[in-house]
C-alpha cells in the first residue's frame, strides 16, 4: 500500500478573474486520484490520504509520483496550475518507511518554478514477499522539476483506456505509441549515416502459461538473419535465463528496420518443431526506448496465423541495443520479480497488441514513366512497317512492402503512363512496430530480372497521429488519427532518365538508396486504414465510383518557371562548353521527347580561368535565362503552409543560433537578455500573426489535410503559449536553451508535408552532351503565392547560390563541380504578371544558327563540308534554314537576322592566366629502317591535330615572350626530346609513346614550348581586346570540333559564324511575357522522314532567352582569414601544410602557406579590389553572394589535398561611411559531409562609388609584401598571458621509424610563442621529466572564442642531430586550466602523499590482537557472515546478506562505472591529466590518427598586468612530489563478471583472469569456470611493480578452449599512477568504520588519523586537534563529535579506538574515494567500440616504503549447501480412468513420477497401483532428490555436462521446483499421461486437507496476475514439512482440468539433518522418518500376466459366477444327454433283442 498525505500549498498564482479554486491529483502507476477542492485560496490546506493498490508489486528504484495542481472548474476542464515529480527511491530502498517532502517546488510545463511549493508526507507499506532488492544508495526525497510534459503525458494515459482481452483495464497504448515517435528522431539523429558496429543483445528469462500438455518448449530469437536457440526445458513454466548476442555492422537506419523475431517451439525429437506462438518487433523500438533497452518485460506471444485467437503464453525477455561508445545498464537479477504482475508488466499492453488493420492501398495509376527496354524489337517492327512508339519501351508494376509483406499489382505492358486502377490490402497488426511502406515502380521483364524504375516511402509516422499532444491548459490530450494519404501524386527520383542498353551505373538510386538525380515518373496513390476488418482479396480493383472522385485530384493548372543564372565559378578544369539545364518534372528535360521542347537550357559558353585557381563562366552583363512551363495539380494550401512554418521556423533558428553565440562569447547579461527577448518577441509575433491558411473551398482537399492542420494549429497553439510563459516567468535565461531547441525541433516536424505532389527543380550542368553534376531544389522553395509574403517560398525570386554535386558522389561532395548563383521563381500561369516585380534587367528572346563553311583548296567555300549541313545548330548537328524559321504563337520578329559572334565560347587558352605557356609538336616519320622525314602534318597539338607552326606564333597584345622555344625534354623522352611510336592503322597516328627509340618504330614527336608573361596592361585594354577578332564574325577552327579561336590560322580548315534573330511578344509587356515561348522555332522540313531522329539526339531547337543588365557595380571585397583550428592530418609527420583558396564569385585568392600546422593563424586580410557585380545592390545586400574558402595542404610531391571547405557570408555596405564592422565568427570546415575542423574569419564587400577610392577603409599594416595583416577593431583583443605547464612525464611511446624512442623532450607551442623542456635522459629507467614545470608568457585573445589551442610536440633526440616529431597534441580549449594565481587552492599546494612521507618517517604499522577469544568468534561469524554479505547488502541486496546488516557492519560503495568516470573523482587527474600523443595520416580514411603515447602533465592559464612594474604572481605549481620511480604493492580484487561476451559455439564462454603488468603477467587460467556469461571469480591477486615505468594495469578476460588458442573477450586499463598521485586518496579506498578485526579489518598502511594529517598539510590547514579523550576534534575550522555520528550505531566489538574512529568519520566528509567496488567496461579489439562485457573489481596500492599494508579481503565466492527433497507420495484420487478392461470395466493403472528440473536424469517413479477401478491409488513410496542449493540466492546449482562430448560441467541456476506427474502404465504401448502438478519450494501452494478440498483453483492463486497469493504460498525451505493433497491438471480442449490428486508428505532436510534422519528411496531400507509399510492396495489390485489365479478369482470368477455355474450345469446335462444319445441305441437294441433272456 502507497498512501500519499497531501497536507498543504503555499503561494499558488492568482487567476486573472479572482483566485483559484485548488485541487490536487497525484498519479503513480497510470492511477489517478484527486483531493477535494478548496475555494478560493492561494495557501489551500487539504490534509487528505490517497491511497494506492500495489498489486503485490513492490517500488523500485525508478518508481515516482506526479502531483498535478489544477485550478478547479465546475464547468469545463480544470485549468493546470503546476506540478511535481517526486522519486520514491528511498520508500523503495527500504532505509525509511516514510518520507516527507516538504516545500516541493511547483513547475510549469516548460519546467520553470511557478514560485509555489507543496508540502506531503508519503507513506509505504511494501508487499509482503517483496523484500527490497533495488538501489543500495540512500540520500534525500530527490525531487524531479523536470519539465511538465512528461507528467502529464502519464497523466493523461488514463483518460482514453480500453479494456484488453483479459477484462481489466489496460492503459491506452496511444501514448506509449506518441512518445515513442517523438523519441526516435532526437535519439537517433546523432548517429552518423554510415556502416558502424551494433550489438542487440536478447536475454530469455522465462516463459509463463503456454498452451499444451507436457511439452517441451524450446525459444528461438532471430536478429538480422543470424538465429539462436535457447536449451529445450519441460513444462508450461520452463525458466531459460539464456542470453544472446548478435553482432553486427550496418548502417543505423538499416538496422533500425531489421525485426527480432521471437518464436516458441515445442520441440520434438523426431519430427519437426511446431510453433506454439511468436512475437516481433523491431530494433528501432528497442533504441528509442531509454538507454536503449527494454528491461525485463513480459512478450504476449500470438498465433501469427490466426488473427483472432487468444494468447499463447508469455515470454520475459530483457533487450539491449549498444551503440558504439554506449554503456549498457546494469539490470537487475533479483528473484523476487518472478512473482511480478504480468499484466503490468506486459511490453505492450494487451489490448493494443492484437488489432488486425488493414491498410487498403489505392493505386491509380501513373505518369511519365521512363524507356526501360531496349528499342531492338521496335526498329525491327518499324522496319517493317509498324509505328513508331518508343516512349512507351516500357512495362511496369507497382509492388507495396510493409512489415515484411509485399504486394504487386498488374503488369500493364508498353505503357509509359499505365492506368492500374487497384487496391493493395496490407493486412498488418496495429500499432505496427515498423514505420514505412516502400513503394517501387518496376519495369517487368520476361527473360531477365525487373528492373526498378523508381522507389518513394510513405512513412507512417508523418501520415498517422499518436494523438495525445497535450493541451498546455487542460492536461488533456486530443485524438489522433490512423494513417491516411491522398489521393495524391507521388513522385519518383532515381538516375537519370536517358535510355541506355549498357548497365545504369545509378541503378542502387532506383531502389531509393541515396538521392535520386532525376525525376522518374510519379503515381497516383490512396492510402485508408480499417482496423479490425480482414479482407478476402488482398488485391482488388477499384470500384467506379471512385474512380470518379479521384478526378477531380487530376485537374491541372499551368505553372511557370524562370531561372536567370548570375555566375557559374569554382570550375575546377576548363573542357568542352557548358551549359546548364533546368526542369521540373518532364518539363525542360532536352533529352526527353515526350514533352514540349521549351527554352530550357542556357547557351554553351566556355570556362575562363579566373587568375588564381578555378574557372568560370564569362556571362558578364549578359546572363542566360531558362523558361520551362510545365502543369501539376494546385496544391498551393499545402506549399503555403510549408512555406509560412519554414519562415517561422527560420528565424527561430537563426535567432537561437545567435543566442548560442552570445552564450559561448560570454556577452553581459543585459545584451543577453536583449537577445533573448528579441528571439522570444519574434516568434511570439509570428506565431500570432502569421496564421495557416483555411482549407474551405481550396481543391485537392484530402482528409490528411484536415488532419495535419489541426496537428499543427494545436502545437503552434501549444508553442505560443510555452513562449509567452517563458517570457513572464523565466529565471535564469541560459537554461532555456532546452526549451527553444525543443520548440525548433518541433517546428521542424510540423514542416514536413507528406502529401508533396510537386516534383523538385532540377539543375543539371552538361558539359558537351554528357550530364556532370547536379543540384535537387524542392519546388516550395522558389514558388509564389498569393496568400501573404510569407507564404512565398524563402528564394521565390530571389538569388541563391546553389553548390551542384555529383551523381552518387562516393566522396560526399570533397570537390566542388560548380557553384552557381541562380534566381529562380515558380508561380501559376494565372500569376504571372507578379514575375514583373521580381524580375532585374532586361529580358531579350532570340532565334538563332550557325553557317557552316570549310576550306578547300584555299578556297572557303560549302563543298568541304563533309556531314554538316550549310546552316545548323550550335551543335552542328540539327540542319536549319532561316526561311524556316517561324515565332512561337504570340510572338513576332523584331529585326532581321543579323550577324552576331558568340563571345562565350571564342575563349583563348590564356584567358584569366597571368604566365602561359605556348605548345606546338613537332612530328616526323619514316620507313622502319629508314631516314626520319619531316611528318605530312609537321606541327600538330598534342591531339595529333593540325597546328601552326613555332614561326606563326605571335605575341598577342598585353603579352611578352620570356624565352625562346625550346625543347621540352622533362617528360619520358630520349636527349633530343624525341618520343617513339607505331602507327597501327586505320589510326594515322601512334597511341602510345615510349622515349627509346627501335627499329620498328616510324613515328616521332617532340615537344616545343615558349613561355610568355602577361605584361602591366595599361588600363582599358583588356576590354578592348576581347572585340578582336575577325571582321565578318567568322569563328575558326583546324578541325570540325568545339575548338574555335577567333583569328584565322594557316591550319585553319573550318569556320563558322553566328546569326541571331531578335523577337518580341505580340500585347505583352513586361518580363513575363517570356512564359509564352513554347515549342521550336522550326526546322528545315523538306528532308523530313529520314533525318528526324536528329531531334532525338539532342533537344529540338528552341529560342535562347538573356537578361540583360545595363550597369555594373564595382565593390571592394576583403576576407579576413585569421585562424582555423583542429584541421586533418594529412601528412606522415602529423601535421599538414595549409593554405586556403577563396573564392567569390569570379575571382579568387590564396592564403600564404604555413608549415606543420594542423591549427593555422594566417592572420591575413585578402583585398578583391575592383569586384564587378551586376543588378541591384539592394539585392545583393539582402541575398550576398557567400565567400566560399577551400583548404588545401600543400605537398611537395604530387597533388595538393583538399582539407575541407567553409563558407562565409559577407557584411554587406552600400555606404563606405557604415560604422559596423565584421566581426569574426568560427565556421565550421566540412569535408565529405564530416566536419574537419573550423575556421575564424569574417568577410566585408563594399559599395565602391565612382568617386575615389578615399571612402574606402584604410588599408590594414601589411607583414610583408602584398601580406596584409588582419586590422584591428576585427582581430581579438589579446592580453598579456602566463601559460604555466607542468610536464610530468611521457607514457607508452611506440617506436617511430622503427627505432624506440629513447630521449625524448617536449615542445609547447601556444599563441606564436614556443617553449621546450629538458630532454629525458632514458626512458625506460625513468619516463618522467627531469625539472617538470615551463613558463611561457603570450599575448592571448581576452575572448575565450578566439583563444587558439596549446599544440604539444614530442621530439626525439637521435644520433647525428636528428629532431623528428615523434607524435603531438593540441588543446582546443584553455578554459578548463584558467585560475586565479592569488587564490591559493587545494592543488596548489600539490604535493601528494610521497613527500609527506617522505618528511614523517612512520614505524610500520602493527595492529595488536589484544583480545585471545576474538579468533572463536570470527569463526562462528565466518558460517553466517563473510565479504559477500557485505557486497550484497551494498548491492541493497536483503536477502543474499544474511544478518550482516543487523549487526551494525560497514557496507561499501558500488559504482556503476570505473572509478575515472565517478564525476566527483574528476577522472583522478586531479594531479596531472593525460593527453593522447597523435601521429601521421590516417591513411584508411578512418576518423582517428594513431595514438603513439600519452603526455601526462597539467597547465594553468592566468592574466598577467601589462605593467611591467609589477611582479608576477606567485607560481601555480610548486612543491610537487618526488618524480622518481617508486616500488609498491598491487592487490587487484576481481569479484565478478557480468554478461561477458560469448565465444563458443553454445553461447557461452569458459572465462578466466589474466593479469599484466609491463612485463609480470598472471595467467589464472587453471581456475578457468566452465559454460558461463556470468561468472562469479572472486579472486584476489599481489603484484609488485615500480611506478611510473609500470603504470598501465591490464586486466584482461579470456576464453577457455582445450584444443585452439584461447580467445581474449576484453581487457581493461587502469592507470595506477594516476590512482597514485591523485588527493582523492584514490590508492586504497576508505571504508566507513575502523575495525582492527573482523572481515571488515583496516587494510590501510596509515592510520586514520596518519591520513587525516596528510590531508591537512597538502590542503595548507592546521594539525587538527583532538579533545575529551579522542572523543572529539577541531579540522579545517569545524568541531567534529563522535557521538554526532555514531549516535544511533551499534558498537560491535571490531572497532578500534575512538580518536581514531573519529578521524576516519572526518575523512569521509573530505569527498576521498570510499571503500568501494567499480563496475568497469571490457573492450576488445575487434569491436574497440562497443562494450564486450563488465568486470566488477577494486584495486589497492601501497608503496613499500611505508610498511606492511593490512591484511587482504577474503571474497572466495559462496559454495552452494546440499539439500535432500524428500517426496512421500501417499494416495492419488480420482484419477482419470483411461483404459476399458477385457470385461469393459474403466480403469488405469496408476504410477507417478516426479523429478526437479535441470535434474531430470534423477527421475524417480513408485510401483504400479494396477487396475484402479475407482481413480484411488495407494503406494506409500519415498522420493529423495538430492540438490545443491543457494539460499542467499535461493536458486539451485546443476552442475552437470550438457553433451556426453561436452568437456566441462556446467553450472545452471535453477529455481528449486518439483514436478510431480501421474501417468497410467501400459505394458504393450507407451505409457499414458493423465496430469502433472509444477510446485515452487520457494512459495510452496499450501495443499488441501482433504481430497475433496482439492480442486484447481488452489493452484490459481500461484498463477501470475494474483494479488493475494502471499497468504496462500510459504517457502519449504522455512516450513521444513508440509503434508496434504494437490490436484494435478491436464489440458483439454485448451482447457485446464484435473487429471487426478496426489496425497504427498514433502520435506527438506539438510546434509546433518539427513545423516540423523536417513531414509531410503521408495520403500528400501534404511525405510524410516517415518517408515513406509506397503500400500494396503485393494485385492483387487494386480497384475493380470504375473497372478493367474488372482485373476481367476478377481476377473473371472468375479464377472462370470453365474457364467460358469450356467456352464458346468449344462455341460453336466450335455455330457448326460451324450451318455445318454451313446448309449441308448445299445440299450434299446439290449431291450429288443434281450439277449439274456
Amino acid at each position: 500500500m502507497l498512501r500519499v498525505v497531501v497536507e498543504s500549498a503555499k503561494g499558488l498564482p492568482k487567476k486573472k478573474v479572482g483566485t483559484p479554486d485548488p485541487i490536487v491529483s497525484v498519479i503513480f502507476r497510470e492511477e489517478k486520484k484527486k483531493t477535494k477542492s478548496i475555494d478560493n485560496e492561494l495557501n489551500p490546506v487539504w490534509n487528505e490520504i490517497l491511497e494506492f493498490e500495489l498489486k503485490g508489486q513492490a517500488l523500485d528504484s525508478s518508481s515516482y509520483i506526479d502531483v498535478i495542481v489544477k485550478d478547479y472548474e465546475t464547468i469545463g476542464k480544470d485549468k493546470f496550475l503546476g506540478s511535481a515529480k517526486i522519486s520514491l527511491r528511498d520508500l523503495a530502498s527500504g532505509q525509511v518507511r516514510s518520507l516527507p517532502a516538504k516545500n516541493v517546488p511547483l513547475v510549469n510545463e516548460s519546467g520553470q518554478s511557478i514560485g509555489a511549493t507543496i508540502n506531503l508526507i508519503i507513506g509505504y507499506d511494501p508487499p509482503a514477499s517483496a523484500t527490497n532488492l533495488n538501489d543500495p544508495q540512500g540520500g534525500d526525497a530527490t525531487v524531479d522539476a523536470g519539465s511538465g510534459e512528461a507528467e502529464e503525458g502519464d497523466e493523461t494515459t488514463s483518460d482514453g483506456e480500453l479494456t484488453g482481452p483479459t477484462g481489466g483495464v489496460v492503459p491506452s497504448n496511444r501514448a506509449n505509441l506518441r512518445q515513442r515517435l517523438a523519441r526516435s528522431s532526437k535519439s537517433r539523429h546523432r548517429l552518423a549515416n554510415k556502416p558502424q558496429d551494433f550489438q542487440v543483445r536478447v536475454r530469455i528469462i522465462e516463459a509463463r502459461q503456454l498452451p499444451g500438455n507436457n511439452v517441451k518448449p524450446v525459444v528461438k530469437v532471430n536478429v538480422c538473419g543470424q538465429t539462436h536457440r535457447t536449451r529445450i526445458k519441460r513444462g508450461n513454466n520452463p525458466f531459460y535465463d539464456e542470453m544472446f548476442f548478435y553482432n553486427v555492422h550496418m548502417l543505423p537506419s538499416d538496422l533500425f528496420e531489421q525485426n527480432i523475431s521471437f518464436r516458441v517451439y515445442n520441440s520434438y525429437s523426431l519430427r519437426a518443431d511446431s510453433l506454439m506462438g511468436e512475437f516481433k518487433l523491431d530494433v528501432g523500438y528497442v533504441y528509442d526506448e531509454p538507454a536503449h533497452c527494454v528491461m525485463r518485460k513480459w512478450l504476449l506471444l500470438s498465433d501469427p496465423e490466426e488473427s483472432s485467437s487468444s494468447a499463447k503464453g508469455y515470454l520475459k525477455v530483457t533487450l539491449f541495443v549498444v551503440g558504439v561508445g554506449d554503456e549498457p545498464p546494469v539490470e537487475n537479477r533479483e528473484s523476487s520479480d518472478d512473482q511480478d504482475d504480468i499484466e503490468h508488466n506486459l511490453l505492450l499492453p494487451a489490448g493494443v497488441t492484437l488489432r488486425w488493420a488493414t491498410l487498403s492501398l489505392k493505386v491509380y495509376r501513373a505518369e511519365d514513366i521512363p524507356q526501360m527496354d531496349d528499342a531492338f524489337v521496335q526498329s525491327m517492327k518499324e522496319f517493317f512497317g509498324g509505328e513508331e512508339n518508343k516512349k512507351n519501351l516500357v512495362d511496369p508494376f507497382l509492388e507495396a512492402r510493409f512489415a515484411g509483406k509485399k504486394l504487386c499489382t498488374q503488369i500493364i505492358e508498353k505503357n509509359a503512363n499505365p492506368e492500374w486502377n487497384q487496391v493493395l490490402n496490407l493486412q498488418v497488426k496495429f500499432p505496427s512496430m515498423c514505420e514505412r511502406i516502400k513503394l517501387t515502380v518496376f519495369d517487368w521483364d520476361r527473360l531477365t530480372g525487373n528492373d526498378a524504375v523508381g522507389t518513394t516511402y510513405l512513412n507512417l509516422a508523418k501520415i498517422a497521429s499518436s494523438g495525445g499532444e497535450i493541451e498546455v491548459n487542460t492536461g488533456e490530450s486530443e485524438v489522433g488519427f490512423l494513417p491516411v494519404f491522398g489521393p495524391c501524386y507521388v513522385n519518383l527520383y532515381g538516375s537519370p532518365r536517358e535510355f541506355t542498353g549498357l548497365p545504369d551505373p545509378y541503378e542502387d538510386l532506383n531502389h531509393g538508396k541515396g538521392e535520386g538525380v532525376a525525376y522518374r515518373g510519379r503515381v497516383l496513390i490512396e492510402l485508408s486504414t480499417k482496423l479490425e476488418g480482414k479482407t478476402d482479396k488482398t488485391v482488388d480493383a477499384i470500384p467506379n465510383d471512385d474512380l470518379l472522385v479521384v478526378q477531380k485530384y487530376q485537374r491541372r493548372r499551368k505553372y511557370c518557371l524562370c531561372a536567370v543564372f548570375h555566375s557559374a565559378s569554382m570550375l575546377q578544369e576548363p573542357g568542352e562548353p557548358i551549359q546548364f539545364e533546368v526542369s521540373i518534372g518532364n518539363y525542360g528535360n532536352k533529352l526527353d521527347t515526350t514533352c514540349k521542347p521549351l527554352a530550357s537550357t542556357t547557351q554553351y559558353s566556355c570556362a575562363v580561368f579566373d587568375g588564381n585557381h578555378y574557372y568560370y563562366l564569362p556571362w558578364a552583363g549578359t546572363k542566360p535565362v531558362v523558361v520551362v512551363t510545365s502543369y501539376w495539380e494546385d496544391i498551393s494550401h499545402r506549399l503555403d503552409s510549408v512555406n509560412i512554418l519554414l519562415y517561422i521556423t527560420n528565424r527561430l533558428q537563426s535567432n537561437l543560433e545567435e543566442f548560442k553565440v552570445a552564450i559561448l562569447a560570454k556577452v553581459n547579461d543585459n545584451q543577453l537578455v536583449e537577445v533573448w527577448l528579441k528571439l522570444l518577441n519574434q516568434l511570439i509575433e509570428d506565431l500570432e500573426s502569421l496564421s495557416m491558411p483555411e482549407l474551405e473551398g481550396r481543391s485537392n482537399l484530402t482528409s490528411l489535410d484536415f488532419q495535419i492542420k489541426k496537428l499543427r494549429d494545436g502545437a503552434l497553439a501549444t508553442i505560443t503559449q510555452g513562449a509567452r510563459q517563458m517570457r513572464q516567468e523565466a529565471s535564469e535565461i541560459r537554461d532555456t536553451v532546452g526549451d527553444l531547441e525543443s520548440w525548433l525541433d518541433k517546428l521542424t516536424q510540423l514542416v514536413e508535408e507528406p502529401q508533396n505532389s510537386m516534383p523538385d527543380i532540377i539543375i543539371w550542368m552538361l558539359r558537351g552532351e554528357k550530364r556532370v553534376a547536379y543540384s535537387r531544389i524542392p519546388a516550395h522553395q522558389i514558388l509564389y503565392s498569393t496568400y501573404n509574403e510569407q507564404a512565398c517560398g524563402q528564394h521565390c525570386g530571389k538569388t541563391q547560390t546553389v553548390f551542384l554535386q555529383y551523381p552518387m558522389d562516393k566522396t560526399k561532395g570533397l570537390k566542388v563541380p560548380v557553384q552557381v548563383r541562380v534566381n529562380m521563381w515558380l508561380g501559376l500561369s494565372a500569376h504571372e504578371k507578379k514575375f514583373n516585380s521580381y524580375s532585374e534587367g532586361t529580358f531579350s528572346v532570340f532565334a538563332e544558327l550557325y553557317e557552316n563553311q570549310a576550306k578547300v583548296f584555299g578556297k572557303w567555300g560549302t563543298t568541304g563540308l563533309v556531314g554538316r549541313h550549310k546552316y545548323s545548330d550550335v551543335t552542328g548537328k540539327l540542319k536549319l534554314k532561316q526561311e524556316y524559321f517561324m515565332p512561337p504563337r504570340g510572338w513576332e520578329w523584331e529585326e532581321d537576322w543579323f550577324i552576331d559572334p558568340e563571345k562565350a565560347l571564342l575563349t583563348e587558352a590564356d584567358a584569366g592566366h597571368t604566365e602561359f605557356m605556348d605548345e606546338v609538336f613537332q612530328n616526323e616519320t619514316r620507313f622502319p629502317g629508314g631516314e626520319w622525314k619531316a611528318a605530312s602534318e609537321t606541327y600538330t597539338d598534342v591531339n595529333g591535330e593540325k597546328s601552326r607552326s613555332p614561326g606563326e606564333f605571335d605575341c598577342p597584345p598585353g603579352w611578352m615572350w620570356e624565352d625562346e622555344w625550346t625543347v621540352d625534354d622533362n617528360r619520358a623522352v630520349d636527349d633530343q626530346g624525341w618520343e617513339y611510336g607505331v602507327t597501327i592503322p586505320p589510326d594515322d597516328k601512334p597511341r602510345s609513346w615510349v622515349p627509346a627509340e627501335k627499329v620498328y618504330h616510324v613515328h616521332r614527336r617532340r615537344r616545343l614550348v615558349r613561355p610568355r608573361k602577361r605584361g602591366a596592361l595599361p588600363a582599358g585594354t583588356a576590354v578592348e581586346r576581347r572585340d578582336q577578332g575577325d571582321p565578318e564574325g567568322w569563328e575558326f577552327s583546324s578541325l570540325i570540333g568545339w575548338k574555335f579561336h577567333s583569328k584565322e590560322r594557316s591550319s585553319d580548315t573550318f569556320r563558322r559564324r553566328r546569326w541571331r534573330r531578335k523577337m518580341a511578344p505580340e500585347n505583352r509587356l513586361g518580363a513575363s511575357a517570356i512564359f509564352q515561348l513554347e515549342g521550336a522555332l522550326g526546322i528545315d522540313t523538306e528532308e523530313k522522314g529520314s533525318k528526324t531522329d536528329a531531334t532525338k539526339m539532342f533537344g529540338a531547337n528552341t529560342p535562347t532567352v538573356s537578361c540583360s543588365f545595363h550597369r555594373s557595380f564595382m565593390y571592394h571585397l576583403r576576407v579576413y582569414v585569421y585562424q582555423a583550428r583542429n584541421l586533418a592530418s594529412m601528412d606522415k609527420d602529423s601535421f599538414s601544410d595549409p593554405y586556403a583558396h577563396v573564392s567569390f564569385l569570379h575571382l579568387s585568392k590564396t592564403t600564404e602557406k604555413l608549415q606543420s600546422t594542423l591549427n593555422p593563424t594566417w592572420d591575413q586580410t585578402l583585398i578583391f579590389n575592383n569586384v564587378e557585380i551586376y543588378g541591384d545592390p539592394q539585392n545583393l545586400a539582402t541575398r550576398p553572394p557567400d565567400v566560399v574558402v577551400e583548404f588545401y595542404d600543400h605537398d611537395q610531391v604530387g597533388k595538393d589535398e583538399l582539407l575541407g571547405r567553409s563558407v562565409c557570408r559577407p557584411l554587406v555596405k552600400l555606404d563606405p561611411g557604415m560604422d559596423q564592422t565584421p566581426k569574426l565568427l568560427w565556421y565550421p570546415i566540412l569535408q565529405k559531409g564530416q566536419q574537419a575542423g573550423e575556421a575564424l574569419m569574417a568577410a566585408e564587400i563594399i559599395l565602391k562609388e565612382k568617386t575615389s577610392e578615399s571612402d574606402l577603409p584604410l588599408f590594414p599594416p601589411k607583414r610583408a609584401e602584398n601580406l596584409y595583416m588582419v586590422p584591428q577593431g576585427i582581430r581579438p583583443v589579446v592580453q598579456l598571458t602566463a601559460v604555466e605547464i607542468l610536464a610530468w612525464g611521457l607514457r607508452n611511446m611506440k617506436p617511430f621509424q622503427l627505432a624506440s624512442v629513447s630521449s625524448p623532450s617536449l615542445v609547447v607551442e601556444c599563441g606564436g610563442q614556443r617553449v621546450e623542456s629538458a630532454v629525458i635522459k632514458n626512458m625506460k629507467k625513468s619516463p618522467n621529466f627531469p625539472s617538470s614545470v615551463l613558463f611561457i608568457k603570450v599575448l592571448l585573445p581576452k575572448d575565450e572564442m578566439y583563444t587558439p589551442p596549446i599544440v604539444l610536440k614530442v621530439i626525439d633526440h637521435r644520433p647525428f642531430g636528428r629532431k623528428p616529431v615523434v607524435g603531438q597534441c593540441t588543446i582546443s580549449t584553455l578554459e578548463q586550466f584558467r585560475c586565479d594565481p592569488y587564490v591559493i587552492t587545494a592543488e596548489g599546494a600539490m604535493s601528494s602523499k610521497m613527500a609527506l612521507l617522505a618528511a614523517a618517517p612512520f614505524k610500520h604499522v602493527s595492529i595488536n590482537m589484544d583480545d585471545e577469544t576474538r579468533p572463536l568468534l570470527e569463526a562462528q561469524e565466518k558460517e553466517t557472515v563473510d565479504w559477500w554479505s557485505k557486497f550484497y547488502a551494498s548491492m541493497g541486496d536483503q536477502e543474499k546478506c544474511g544478518p550482516y546488516l543487523k549487526k551494525g557492519y560497514d557496507t561499501l560503495k558500488v559504482y556503476n562505472c570505473g572509478l575515472e568516470d565517478v564525476p566527483e573523482f574528476k577522472g583522478l587527474t586531479d594531479f596531472c591529466d593525460t593527453f593522447k600523443l597523435l601521429r601521421g595520416k590516417n591513411e584508411d580514411g578512418d576518423d582517428d590518427p594513431t595514438v603513439v603515447g600519452e603526455f601526462k602533465g597539467s597547465f594553468k592559464v592566468y592574466p598577467l598586468s601589462d605593467d611591467p612594474g609589477v611582479a608576477l604572481p606567485p607560481r601555480q605549481f610548486r612543491e610537487l612530489p618526488d618524480s622518481g620511480p617508486q616500488e609498491c604493492l598491487v592487490r587487484i580484487y576481481i569479484v565478478r563478471a557480468i554478461d561477458l561476451q560469448p565465444k563458443d559455439n553454445n553461447g557461452r564462454c569458459d572465462p578466466y583472469i589474466k593479469i599484466s603488468l609491463r612485463n609480470n603477467t598472471i595467467d589464472d587460467r587453471d581456475h578457468y569456470l566452465p559454460n558461463t556469461t556470468n561468472p562469479v571469480f572472486g579472486r584476489m591477486f599481489e603484484m609488485t611493480c615500480f611506478l611510473p615505468q609500470d603504470k598501465d594495469l591490464r586486466i584482461s578476460v579470456y576464453d577457455y578452449d582445450l584444443l585452439t588458442r584461447d580467445e581474449k573477450v576484453g581487457e581493461t586499463v587502469i592507470d595506477l599512477e594516476n590512482r597514485f598521485l591523485s588527493r582523492y586518496n584514490s590508492y586504497c579506498g576508505i571504508p566507513q568504520t575502523y575495525c582492527i578485526s573482523g572481515i571488515n579489518q583496516w587494510r590501510d598502511q596509515l592510520k586514520p588519523s596518519q591520513i587525516l594529517e596528510n590531508l591537512a598539510r597538502m590542503k595548507g590547514l592546521s594539525k587538527p586537534r583532538s579533545e575529551d579523550n579522542g572523543t572529539s576534534m577541531m579540522f579545517s575550522g569545524k568541531e567534529y563529535r563522535l557521538a554526532d555520528f555514531e549516535g544511533t550505531r551499534e558498537i560491535h566489538q571490531h572497532l578500534g579506538p575512538p580518536s581514531e574512529r573519529l578521524c576516519l568519520h572526518v575523512l569521509r566528509t573530505q569527498g576521498l574515494v570510499p571503500e568501494h567496488v567499480e563496475t568497469r567496461t571490457l573492450h576488445s579489439s575487434f569491436q574497440p567500440n562497443l562494450s564486450q562485457g563488465r568486470l566488477q573489481m577494486w584495486v589497492d596500492v601501497f608503496p613499500k616504503s611505508i610498511g606492511i599494508p593490512g591484511p587482504p579481503f577474503d571474497i572466495t565466492p559462496r559454495k552452494p549447501k546440499k539439500f535432500f527433497l524428500r517426496a512421500v507420495i501417499w494416495n492419488t484420487t480420482d484419477v482419470t480412468l483411461d483404459e476399458t478392461s477385457i470385461t469393459g470395466e474403466n480403469m488405469s493403472d496408476i504410477y507417478v513420477k516426479g523429478w526437479m528440473p535441470g535434474m531430470e536424469e534423477d527421475k524417480q517413479k513408485t510401483d504400479v497401483h494396477y487396475r484402479s477401478l475407482d481413480g484411488d491409488g495407494n503406494f506409500n513410496w519415498r522420493f529423495v532428490f538430492e540438490f545443491e542449493y543457494l539460499p542467499a540466492e535461493q536458486l539451485c546449482l546443476v552442475s552437470k555436462k550438457e553433451h556426453f562430448w561436452s568437456l566441462d560441467n556446467t553450472e545452471f541456476r535453477i529455481p528449486p521446483k518439483l514436478i510431480v506427474q501421474i501417468w497410467d502404465n501400459d505394458k504393450f504401448s507407451l505409457d499414458d499421461y493423465l496430469g502433472t502438478v509444477e510446485l515452487d519450494l520457494r512459495k510452496l501452494v499450501s495443499p488441501a486437507k482433504t481430497p475433496e478440498k482439492c480442486s484447481m483453483d488452489m493452484m490459481d492463486v500461484a498463477d501470475i496476475s494474483s494479488t493475494n497469493k502471499k497468504e496462500q504460498t510459504k517457502s519449504l525451505f522455512a516450513q521444513k514439512s508440509v503434508r496434504g493433497w494437490w490436484p494435478c491438471s491436464i489440458e483439454q480442449d485448451g482447457k485446464k482440468v484435473v487429471g487426478g490428486k496426489v496425497e504427498m508428505t514433502l520435506e527438506i532436510v539438510n546434509e546433518t539433518e539427513a545423516d540423523e534422519r536417513p531414509a531410503g528411496k521408495g520403500r528400501d531400507e534404511p525405510n524410516m522418518n517415518p517408515k513406509l509399510d506397503p500400500p494396503n492396495r485393494p485385492e483387487t489390485s494386480f497384475f493380470w500376466f504375473t497372478n493367474p489365479c488372482k485373476t481367476m478369482k478377481f476377473i473371472v470368477w468375479r464377472r462370470f459366477k453365474w457364467v460358469f455355474i450356467g456352464l458346468i450345469i449344462l455341460i453336466i446335462v450335455v455330457l448326460f444327454l451324450a451318455i445318454l444319445l451313446y448309449s441308448l441305441p445299445n440299450y434299446i437294441s439290449m431291450k429288443i433283442v434281450k439277449p439274456l433272456q
